[in-house]
């Protein structure tokens, strides 16, 4: 038996995976586990699941890796930093300690993470091979083209190459400070939203706006080649140098300072979002053109943090040259973790390669999960109120009554999800025919701005009765459009509506995830990777005739999706949710003993 640690951690989203004989046995981001969202430090409690999901301990592995080469990155970050000497010291000097202490010290760490118990080999991957090898390995495919986009790993913001059998070969790269993610970031930044997680707002906010920034940027910020390559102006950005992520020149070129946090959205950031969108949508699918050009491969893979902007996913698919894509679920740094174990697997002890037919990922539900005695001693330890059902019909009943009557239903059940994705186990749930279900997750359950949209999950066999798709989406990285003869069709009045002003129209039969351009980030659940998730939804549809629900990630503002039996009580008991379901016990709010901190929590989080 050949086992394998991957560890990614001290920038981004830290997270552990375990490889045994080629099999993705267990993985996990630090985040869940410490309530830290994006928790950087090293994962020690996701190393101690993934070796205990596995039977291992540290003496039993064969080896470790890390992945990325942190000697490698730091060259870049000193030459970067002498390159715009004076200017960059006071970045040089914030960002020094933590080098000092840690992260030019990663054998160290791994030897501490593991109580020096561990005495065999450490490797290093590079940053994105790890990402090639975590989009390629765990793929369908026998053989693909191989695309990585991110903000920057050691030097290289991004990569293509190729995929056979059990190896990868990378072909060509960007290096920094050319980078779409840190481009993506620049207006992330500007338009108010916070680095490294505002990402997704400022995809959701795109449809309220107007491109209308499109030829700015392409005249002023990015040099775009035909074949997807670019250069980025300099003068226009901070990253280089400062502690910001754009310059005063970018101030001055977009008529204004950068929104203030929390402040009101207004239609210039609209615009904005929808402009820098549709400048990577085309840069995207420049890319995917030159890459197939160049490879002659059929399908493509793709991973790197910008391989998580679904909208750009759905684009490349409908019209790019590839015929089949697939995705990454975690696709950002966490899963350079189980890239560079499988990395080590396939490049370093040189083993075969087998293909799944759906893929390798077993669903993304690599987390831990909880028994039915371990939940049942939580609840009674806290004396909450439940109904344990022991037959599961009527359980799909009572559930799927609540959700048909407009409840809003937290949903946990087996092993947590891999990735930043709530795809059933982890999940917020509602009815997805309800016209004030997504103001009412929003404003009261997720305590966020109200234009923020919602995903569907369907049943994976009746998805193109709801959207023009024809493919699995099985990790919601795609967006596609509703179905037109589900579409509603806007007054005269409703279609000169402008920003925020769009948000309460209906626009389909599906409204709770129908977003204003009648597009949707869509899930399609099968079967036989998530069987709980999966009758839950057929039930609603025998009751309702609608084989499709909203899902959310199960958390609230500010915190990382829920892991235990603790946090998802917790945070049901610190939203307006009106019922959780947790394997076979059904909870109801207003049977609940009170929950100290509770009633002062959702005042803080208001949101008008």
């Amino acid at each position: 038996m050949t086992s394998i640690l991957g560890i990614s951690a001290f920038y981004h989203d830290s997270a552990a995976a375990i490889v045994v004989d080629g099999q993705i046995i267990a993985a996990a981001q630090e985040e869940r586990f410490t309530r830290i969202k994006h928790d950087y430090n090293f994962p020690l409690n996701a190393v101690n699941y993934c070796l205990a999901q596995a039977g291992l301990t540290p003496e039993t592995l064969n080896a470790v890796v890390f992945y990325e080469k942190p000697l490698l990155k730091f060259d870049r970050l000193l030459e970067t930093w002498l390159a715009f000497a004076p200017v960059g010291f006071r970045s040089f000097l914030k960002a020094l300690p933590l080098w000092l202490k840690q992260k030019l010290f990663i054998p160290r760490e791994i030897d501490r993470g593991l109580n020096n118990r561990y005495t065999g080999p450490i490797y290093f991957s590079t940053h994105h091979a790890a990402h090639a090898a975590s989009a390629f390995f765990p793929s369908p495919f026998k053989e693909a083209a191989i695309l990585t986009l991110d903000g920057v790993g050691e030097w290289t913001t991004t990569s293509f190459g190729v995929g056979q059998g059990n190896k990868i070969e990378l072909i060509k790269q960007m290096q920094f400070p050319h980078s779409l993610g840190l481009l993506y970031t620049a207006f992330t930044y500007y338009t108010g939203f916070k680095v490294n997680s505002g990402e997704y707002k400022l995809m959701g906010l795109a449809p309220y706006g107007t491109p209308r920034y499109v030829d700015l940027i392409l005249k002023h910020l990015i040099d775009l080649k035909e074949d997807g390559s670019f250069w980025l102006n300099q003068k226009y950005f901070d990253y280089c140098a400062g502690l910001t992520m754009t310059s005063r020149n970018f101030n001055t070129l977009f008529q204004g300072p950068p929104r203030r946090p929390e402040s009101t959205l207004t239609q210039k950031e609209m615009d904005l979002a929808a402009s820098i969108q549709k400048v990577t949508e085309l840069v995207m699918i420049k890319m995917a053109q030159h890459v197939h050009n160049q490879t002659g491969q059929k399908n493509l893979c793709l991973a790197g943090g910008v391989a998580l902007n679904c909208v750009a996913n759905g684009k490349i698919l409908k019209e790019g040259p590839f015929e089949n894509i697939w995705i990454q679920p975690a696709a950002g740094d966490a899963g350079g973790a189980l890239g560079a174990a499988l990395l080590a697997w396939h490049h370093v002890f040189d083993k075969p390669r087998t293909i799944c037919a759906n893929d390798a990922m077993q669903g993304a539900l690599l987390g831990p999960e909880y028994t039915t005695a371990e939940i049942k001693n939580y609840l009674d330890s806290i004396n909450a109120s439940s109904i344990c059902f022991d037959n599961e019909d009527a359980l799909y009943q009572q559930t799927t009554e609540l959700l048909a009557a407009g409840k809003v239903l937290g949903h946990f059940s087996g092993r947590m999800e891999f990735g930043p994705r709530a795809l059933g186990n982890r999940s917020i749930i509602g009815d997805a025919r309800n016209r004030a279900m997504q103001q009412t997750m929003n404003l009261k359950i997720k305590y966020r701005e109200s234009f923020r949209p919602f995903a569907p999950s369907c049943l994976e066999e009746t998805v193109s009765d709801y959207f023009e798709l024809t493919t699995k989406s099985p990790y919601m990285l795609l967006v596609a459009p509703v179905k037109k003869s589900r579409r509603i069709n806007m007054t005269d009045d409703q279609t000169h509506l402008f920003g925020i002003d769009k948000l309460n129209i209906q626009r389909s039969d599906i409204p709770a995830i129908t977003h204003v351009d009648y597009s949707a980030r869509i899930q399609t659940v099968s079967a036989s990777t998530a069987p709980r998730y999966y009758q839950l939804i057929k039930r609603f549809a025998q009751k309702t005739g609608y084989s499709i629900v909203v899902n959310t990630s199960f958390n609230i503002r500010g915190e990382p999706i829920v892991c235990t039996p603790q946090d998802a009580y917790r945070c049901f008991m610190f939203t307006e949710m009106d019922a959780l379901l947790m394997e076979n016990f059904l909870l109801l709010k207003e049977h609940q003993p009170p929950l100290k901190g509770a009633e002062e929590y959702k005042k803080n989080f208001k949101l008008d």
